[in-house]
C-alpha cells in the first residue's frame, strides 16, 4: 500500500512515497525560506509552504510510478498564522516556532505560568503557538480563525478544519490529561473567543484530496518530532531519540502517563493511534543546522557540507552557549543571546567552529541528563537523525559528552517515515501499530571516547558559560 507522506519543515518541505514495508520509493525536497528578521523575528510566507508542500509530493508520486492510496502530513508544530476560513486565504504571515516577538506578552502572563504548566505540562514562552495566535489578534489582525500550519495545510488539502492531538499538545491551549481544548486557557490568552478546530487522532482520516493525482484520504497527522519519535521505534517508555535539524529536539516516550517535568522539560502527547494515548517529554535547542547557517553568514564556514573539515581538534578553552534564538528547556530564557566566551589570542576560526559543535551537545546532553532526572534512570543509549547527524565531529561530540552510545538512524527521512507509518495506519483499519515499526539498523554507532572526568568537567564549565549568558540576560530587564 503505497503512501505519500509529507514533512513540512522550517527550512524545507520533503515528500515521499512508502511502500507497506518502509521502503522509500521516491523523494522530492522543495526549499522554503523563513525571513530572520530584528528582535527574534522569524516568518515564513504562508502560500510557498503551501506551493512548496504541492511540488513535492507531485514530483515525488511522478517520480515513483505507483498509484497512492493515502496522504500523511507531518507539521512544524508551534508555527502559526491567521487565515480566512472561508476561502483560505492567509491573512498574516506565518510567525515560526523559532519566533520571539511574544516574549512580552509571556512576561505579562508570568503570574499565570505555574498553573499554565500543571495544566498543559508546557512552560510559558513564546516557543509555543498560544503566544503568537495572542500577539497577532493583539497586533491587530482580525477575522478568519488563527491556528498552525497544520490546520491550514489541511483546509487547503480537504477543506476540513482539524487538528491532531499532538499538534494541540504544542499550543499552552490543551488540557493535557484531557487531551481537549481548555476553556480557561483560552481565556488567558485572549483567545476565548476564537473559533478551534476539531481535534482529531493520529491515524483518523480526515477528508480526501485529488492534489497528488486521484482522490485519496488524508489521515496521518502528527508534529515532526513525534513523527521521528514513532519513525525511530520509540514505542516503549524510557525509550528517546534526538532530531537534528534547524533545532535539536530530544524527545523520551513516557507511555500513557502524562509526566509533569520536575527538571523544566516539556511534556507533549508523543501520538494518539487506535485510541491508545502515549505521551512524551521533551526538550529544544532552538539553533542547531540555524548555528551552522549563522557559521556560514559570518564567513568561519564556507559550506554547512564541510563542517566537519573546518571543525578544530581542540577549542583552546573557547566555549559557546547556542541561545541564538534564546534559551529553551531546561531554562526557558527567550530573552537569553548566544556567546562566545574564553577566548584568547590562540582562538582560531577552527576553534571557534569546534567551540559551536561541542556546545550544541553540551545543551543537548543537559536535555538528556534532565530526562534522566524525571524518568529516574538514566537513558541506555541516544537514537538520533536529522541532517547535522552526518557530521561525525558533532555525534563524536554528542556521545563524549552523554558518556553513552549514540546511534544514527538509518534513514535520513524518519520525519516523513513516522507520517507514512500514520498514513498507512488511516489508510488500514485493520494494521496495527507493531505492523508499521519497520525495523532498522543503525547507520553508525558512536561510542565515548572522552574519560567521565573530562567529560563532567567541560559539561560545568559549559554551564558556568549558561550562567553568564542568564546573568547578561538578567541584567538587560
Amino acid at each position: 500500500m503505497p503512501v505519500l507522506a509529507v514533512d513540512q519543515g522550517t527550512s524545507g518541505t520533503k515528500a515521499v512515497v512508502v511502500d507497506g514495508d518502509g521502503a522509500v520509493l521516491a523523494l522530492a525536497e522543495v526549499p522554503v525560506t523563513p525571513r530572520y528578521l530584528s528582535d527574534g523575528r522569524v516568518e515564513q510566507d504562508p502560500m510557498q509552504l503551501w506551493d512548496s508542500v504541492l511540488a513535492a509530493g507531485r514530483q515525488a508520486v511522478e517520480r515513483a510510478g505507483v498509484p497512492i492510496d493515502a496522504v500523511g502530513l507531518a507539521n512544524q508544530g508551534e508555527t502559526v498564522l491567521a487565515w480566512d476560513d472561508a476561502d483560505g486565504t492567509p491573512l498574516s504571515p506565518a510567525l515560526v516556532w523559532q519566533d520571539r516577538r511574544a516574549a512580552l506578552l509571556c512576561q505579562r502572563l508570568a503570574g499565570e505560568a505555574p498553573w499554565i504548566a500543571e495544566r498543559t505540562g508546557l512552560a510559558l514562552d513564546p516557543y509555543f503557538s498560544a503566544p503568537k495566535m495572542a500577539w497577532l489578534r493583539e497586533s491587530g489582525v482580525t477575522g478568519g480563525v488563527v491556528t498552525t500550519t497544520d490546520t491550514w495545510l489541511v483546509h487547503q488539502l480537504t477543506g476540513a478544519f482539524v487538528g491532531d492531538v499532538t499538534t494541540a499538545s504544542r499550543s499552552l491551549l490543551l488540557d493535557l490529561d484531557d487531551v481537549a481544548w481548555d476553556p480557561e486557557l483560552l481565556a488567558v490568552f485572549g483567545l476565548a473567543d476564537e473559533r478551534m478546530p476539531r481535534l482529531v487522532d493520529c491515524d483518523e482520516v480526515v477528508g480526501s484530496t485529488s492534489a497528488f493525482g486521484r482522490e485519496v484520504p488524508v489521515g496521518g497527522l502528527i508534529v515532526d518530532q513525534q513523527a521521528a519519535l514513532l519513525a525511530e521505534g520509540c514505542l516503549t517508555p524510557g525509550s528517546a531519540k534526538c532530531t537534528y535539524g534547524t533545532g535539536a529536539f530530544c524527545l523520551a516516550n513516557t507511555g500513557d502517563v502524562a509526566v509533569r517535568s520536575r527538571s523544566g522539560l516539556a511534556s507533549s502527547v508523543a501520538w494518539r493511534v487506535r485510541g491508545a494515548m502515549a505521551y512524551c517529554l521533551d526538550g529544544q535547542v532552538y539553533t542547531v543546522a540555524s548555528a551552522v547557517r549563522w557559521l556560514v553568514e559570518l564567513g568561519l564556514l564556507d559550506d554547512a557540507r564541510h563542517l566537519d573539515e573546518a571543525c578544530g581538534d581542540d577549542s583552546h578553552g573557547a566555549r559557546f552557549v547556542p541561545a541564538l534564538a534564546g534559551l529553551a528547556a531546561p531554562w526557558w530564557r527567550a530573552d537569553a543571546r548566544g556567546a562566545f566566551v574564553g577566548l584568547g589570542l590562540d582562538t582560531d576560526r577552527g576553534a571557534l567552529v569546534r567551540a559551536v559543535v561541542e556546545g550544541v551537545a553540551a545543551q543537548v546532553a543537559a536535555l538528556v541528563e534532565a530526562v534522566d532526572a524525571d524518568l529516574g534512570r538514566p537513558l541506555d543509549v541516544l537514537r538520533v537523525d536529522g541532517g547535522l547527524t552526518r557530521s561525525a565531529a558533532l555525534m563524536q561530540a554528542q556521545a563524549d559528552l552523554l558518556q553513552r552510545p549514540v546511534e544514527v538512524y538509518a534513514s535520513p527521512h524518519a520525519t516523513a517515515l513516522g507520517a507514512a507509518a500514520l498514513a498507512q495506519l488511516a489508510a488500514d483499519p485493520g494494521a496495527s501499530l507493531a505492523d508499521v515499526a519497520w525495523p532498522w539498523t543503525p547507520a553508525a554507532v558512536y561510542e565515548p571516547r572522552w574519560s567521565a572526568d573530562r567529560a563532567e568537567l567541560f559539561r560545568a564549565r559549559w554551564l558556568d558559560a549558561v550562567d553568564a549568558v542568564v546573568a547578561t540576560a538578567d541584567g538587560r530587564r
